[in-house]
């Protein structure tokens, strides 16, 4: 597995991969706007010529926010998630970032065990925050020091 910058050779997997995994999956449209975001930092996991997943980032001043971190469900459980985040934690220090910021459903526990498995950690709850279906977001922090 290798974790690259995303290119436009990506974006149709990577649509095809929001709508396997969220109720409310970005387009291939929006995706490509990413690529002449000069915030945006997007990478994917690629084993051969195959996407495994994908994180995105805008990086504003000293901070990150994670906008999706998405995994095929194939190849779930075998590290890919945590790659594509210490990508970013490596980034964020290489930068100078004060913190990484992402927003989780509350109900998604393998994910929030993941996070906080990075040292992430929680900050707080935002009531109502995800639609389709309704559900409080938990949100977490990493903390460069």
């Amino acid at each position: 597995m290798t974790v690259i910058p995303m290119q436009q050779s990506h974006i149709a997997a990577i649509a095809a991969l929001e709508q396997a995994c969220f109720s409310e999956p970005w387009s291939a449209v929006a995706l490509a706007e990413e690529l002449s975001n000069p915030h945006a930092v997007f990478r994917v996991a690629m084993e051969g010529d195959s996407l495994l997943g994908y994180v995105g980032m805008h990086h504003l001043v000293d901070e990150g926010f994670i906008t999706n971190v998405a995994v095929s469900p194939v190849a779930r459980r075998r590290g890919v998630a945590r790659a594509l985040l210490a990508d970013l934690a490596a980034y964020g220090q290489a930068r100078g970032l004060c913190r990484i910021t992402l927003e989780v459903r509350v109900s998604n526990h393998p994910a929030r065990t993941l996070y906080e498995s990075e040292g992430y950690t929680l900050d707080g709850i935002r009531p109502g925050f995800y639609r389709a279906p309704t559900e409080d977001a938990a949100i977490y922090s990493l903390y460069f020091q």
